[in-house]
């Protein structure tokens, strides 16, 4: 998939594709006004949270560098059947806001459709899971204490202004849950300064840093989106393993005591070969090829026949051809097709909106593909996610 903000975010931090995630700290600059207001404004940020039904971690706030107690800024609401939702009160947040404020909202992809196809088409480009959050403050207001994060950070500002400072790791490739805890900064400061629209910047895990907007005056605001890509490790991939061995009866069985353990050597023959048949590179991709669509919008077919679709898989699916055969492999499954649906197959699933003519061909194969959930029709407000990001496929 070849996305307007994948290509500016290469062309700003000076990458030729993914290997840099995760590598060093960089900025620098998208140089390109209306991609960053394709991408959120303050406005519809606001527009987002009101239509919502949200609870709290997933919506925050803050003032004065202290979170705001969720019922200060969440109302839960009763319908005449006596169902009980939460969602915010818009009047707290203007009041937030307006007392100079910060409001968060993580995964706001979920409820996004520029920032949903946003991050898939970075998680197709790196082969990591990404999300993004958006964090909105006004006036002159604090932002959150010097603190690191568990995943690669990329950090776009979409408008106003926000003093950042990063500093370098002071633990080597740190983890949410470790071995020890990480509560000592770093006392090297790679970069102290002010992002502006158009800037971007990559923190690698596991790098201190810290975000405000004391000193820039009550009249300012600061809107910036920041996208998380969570890379696996050999932790994970050890994970894997011990869930792997639970369907042998041997790894079940209880250990004995002492020094002579029964099936001992059996153990540790059997996790040796799950290791070396399974390795990390064999582990990567069955994740990927395995993992299915967080979401995915159903044909309906009274609705009447799609007019565009689009692949929607968490990682991008592979066409591979074997004989007369061509195998699809993505988003958790497995189909063979005849060769003569390759070029179409291709075109789907390429991560582009794909106009459905005429073609009877292009048209069942485009149904079938979202049946299995690895293609989905585009309603015109999700098509308007695409347009002028990536361009539509006329097959």
């Amino acid at each position: 998939m070849e996305h307007r903000l994948v290509t500016g975010i290469e062309k700003a931090l000076g990458w030729g594709g993914p290997g840099p995630v995760g590598t060093a700290f960089v900025r620098g600059n998208l140089a390109d006004p209306d991609l960053i207001t394709r991408l959120m404004t303050p406005n519809r940020l606001l527009e987002t949270i009101r239509h919502r039904h949200l609870a709290n971690p997933q919506l925050r706030c803050y003032a004065q560098g202290d979170e705001v107690h969720p019922s200060l800024f969440l109302s839960t609401n009763v319908n005449r059947r006596r169902q009980a939702v939460s969602q915010a009160d818009m009047a707290a947040l203007g009041r937030i806001l307006n007392g100079g404020g910060t409001v968060v909202l993580d995964h706001i992809d979920f409820f996004d459709p520029t920032l949903e196809v946003a991050c898939r088409a970075l998680g197709w480009w790196s082969g990591e899971l990404t999300s993004a959050n958006v964090y909105l403050a006004a006036g002159d207001t604090d932002g959150f204490n010097l603190h690191w994060d568990d995943h690669d950070v990329i950090a776009v500002q979409l408008s106003g202004e926000k003093s950042w400072e990063v500093r370098g790791p002071s633990r080597t490739a740190p983890m949410y849950r470790d071995a020890e805890r990480n509560l000592t900064p770093s006392e090297e400061v790679l970069w102290k300064g002010t992002m502006r629209p158009g800037d971007v910047m990559h923190i690698p895990r596991g790098f201190w840093h810290t975000a405000t907007r004391v000193g820039s005056g009550n009249d300012g605001h600061s809107l910036h989106v920041t996208f998380g890509l969570t890379k696996r490790t050999g932790v994970t991939w050890a994970n894997f393993l011990s869930d792997a061995v639970r369907a042998d009866e041997v790894f079940r069985t209880d250990l004995e005591r002492g020094e002579d353990t029964a099936d001992g050597g059996v153990l540790v023959a059997k996790l040796s070969k799950l290791a070396h048949d399974y390795d990390p590179a064999r582990y990567l991709a069955e994740l990927r090829a395995n993992t299915p669509p967080a979401r995915h919008m159903p044909h309906i077919p009274v609705f009447g026949p799609p007019e565009y679709a689009a692949a929607v898989t968490e990682f991008e699916p592979a066409a591979i051809i074997s004989g007369e055969t061509v195998q699809v492999v993505g988003g958790g499954k497995r189909l063979t097709y005849q060769l003569r649906a390759e070029p179409a197959l291709r075109s789907l699933l390429s991560g582009h909106p794909v106009h459905l003519t005429d073609d009877e061909d292009l048209n069942t194969l485009a149904e079938h593909l979202i049946q299995e959930g690895l293609c989905a029709p585009l309603t015109a407000e999700s098509l308007l996610a695409y347009t002028g990001m990536v361009t539509p496929e006329n097959f």
